[in-house]
């Protein structure tokens, strides 16, 4: 996955935003203000840190090399991954959702509905 389409894959989220509040060079993603990912998209090699379960954040990180411990995060909620070619891109896409959900789940459900975020519930007949 390139920068690009990393940072494509971030704001095609419904409600993202990339914001620089570290430096220029490290975009910030967040949804209703709450930060779900973080990469500096011109470094090399290419890194993403996501926030994650905690428990299938163990699990990536026995399975896959590329994952470790959130660089700088809090290690039990936020992995990052190396982006080498060695985490299938579609895995990567489903840690990117996961995380933009496991923030979304925390708004207040008007922000939920406002995203039109599928886990906020429809009222019968809305």
């Amino acid at each position: 996955m390139t920068s690009e389409a990393l940072k494509a894959a971030c704001l095609a989220l419904a409600g993202s935003e990339e914001t620089f509040p570290f430096n220029p060079e490290t975009s910030v993603f967040k949804a209703g203000g709450k930060v779900f990912a973080i990469s500096a998209l011109g470094a090399v090699p290419l890194r993403v840190s996501l926030k994650c379960d905690p428990d299938l954040a163990v699990r990536l990180r026995a399975e896959h090399p590329a994952i470790t411990g959130g660089w700088h995060l809090n290690k039990r909620h936020w992995n990052t991954v190396l982006i080498d070619g060695s985490v299938p891109q579609t895995l990567l896409l489903e840690m990117i959702e996961d995380s933009y959900d496991l923030i979304v789940a925390q708004l207040p459900r008007r922000q939920q509905l406002l995203l039109d975020w599928p886990g906020a519930g429809r009222p019968e007949g809305g």
